[in-house]
């Protein structure tokens, strides 16, 4: 269904919705486990409890078997066709931190590496560098000047960072420069589409200076380019959905594309669940009707391999679900924006488990919250975007269609 129904339906009053994201929950089999799932794997007494008074799913974010990012997966979980309104992992990071885009800035997501012999990727993300590692390499190549633009680089988070291009004629039809996996060297700068002679230009421009300021460096000794993205508006939550919506995330990149979707940022403190608790709290208090949480690790965790801490991770989250209960949102769904299985070490194209508690629900279904259950649901396999439509519904905020 086209969320544009939704659109047109949906009503100024009804239930507060909390979507809580757990990043990458979604896995696969894990021999050490026995052949369960970190999720089947974990001590989740509430999520269970929330399961069995629930209804379950699970979401393609984009499409069977594609593969989505960060961007396009949390896109989906707002409503947004992510084939429609596809926007660079760039333009999301930049908006995280807060930069001030400009229309048509073109902006990328830079990765700190490790380079071994040959420029061989070592590590693609240098060790996970610590934040103010990363802030003093920042300062080192915001001394590239490149003629004809202007060159804006700043920190992200760990090894993350980012860099903003400002200048006329620039084109984000440029290939990322990760390959995605270590032994491979960056990928060179190329263009995916006619027209990006100038962008790419400056890109390897920016490239070879930093190169040389990095190279003596250590563990990041290196960059990698993701997410190039020209910057535009997307119409918010508020125009599409009558929302008055807010979103708490710890990471940049993901009240990045908060931003992008109109929400209000509210900060944690303590910059843990705990914080992000009370900053749903506030968002109540102040008045909003729909409260995005996010919560990293267990992503991190599957990029990494390590199945026992995203279990870890996944435990913690249920420890969280009681407070989350408090709050007093009418509808809480909780579900990925992807799936990240431990075994792959990356993001892949498995469906996520989808659990919607509140509103009139086919409950007694399901019995626990994971991929088998999710799998079994009684909200069935769905497209990414339809979880709003849903959550809507549930809350009592979408009107009959026809007579």
């Amino acid at each position: 269904m086209s969320t544009n129904l939704a659109s047109q339906l949906s009503l100024n009053h009804g239930g507060r919705i909390l979507l809580a994201v757990m990043d990458g929950v979604g896995d696969i089999p894990i021999p050490e486990f026995g052949g369960l799932t970190p999720l089947e794997k974990a001590e989740t007494p509430n999520l269970d409890k929330l399961a069995l008074g629930g209804a379950l799913g699970q979401q393609f974010p984009v499409g069977r078997g594609i593969t989505p990012g960060s961007g396009p997966g949390h896109l989906a979980l707002f409503g947004y066709d992510p084939v429609k309104y596809l926007v660079g992992r760039g333009a999301l990071a930049a908006l995280g931190i807060g930069f001030q885009l400009q229309h048509g800035d073109l902006a990328a997501r830079i990765n700190f590496c490790s380079l071994g012999d040959g420029e061989v990727i070592l590590d693609r993300r240098a060790g996970r560098i610590s934040t103010e590692l990363c802030t003093e390499l920042v300062e080192a190549l915001k001394h590239i000047t490149i003629p004809g633009v202007e060159v804006f680089v700043e920190p992200v988070k760990e090894h993350r960072a980012c860099v903003i291009f400002r200048g006329a004629g620039l084109s984000e039809s440029i290939h990322d420069t990760d390959p995605g996996l270590v032994g491979e060297k960056p990928l060179p700068v190329t263009a995916t589409a006619p027209g990006a002679e100038r962008a790419v230009e400056v890109v390897r421009q920016f490239i070879g200076k930093a190169s040389l300021i990095l190279k003596d460096k250590t563990p990041a000794n290196g960059l990698l380019l993701r997410g190039f993205a020209l910057h535009e508006a997307l119409p918010t939550l508020t125009d599409r959905f009558k929302l008055k919506p807010a979103a708490v995330a710890l990471y940049p990149m993901y009240r990045g594309v908060a931003s992008l979707a109109g929400m209000a940022q509210y900060q944690s403190d303590p910059a843990d669940l705990t914080g992000e608790i009370q900053a749903a709290k506030n968002a109540l208090k102040d008045g909003k009707d729909f409260v995005f949480l996010h919560h990293k690790y267990t992503d991190s965790s599957g990029e990494d391999g390590d199945h026992k801490r995203k279990v870890a991770e996944i435990e913690k989250f249920d420890k969280a679900v009681p407070g989350l209960l408090e709050c007093g949102f009418d509808v809480i769904c909780i579900t990925g924006d992807h799936s990240t299985p431990c075994p792959m070490k990356l993001h892949s194209w498995h469906p996520v488990p989808v659990l919607i508690h509140g509103g009139p629900q086919r409950t007694g279904w399901s019995r626990r919250f994971t991929e088998r259950e999710a799998a079994s649901g009684a909200l069935g396999t769905f497209q990414g975007y339809e979880l709003m439509s849903l959550l809507l519904a549930a809350a009592g905020r979408l009107a009959k269609f026809g007579a």
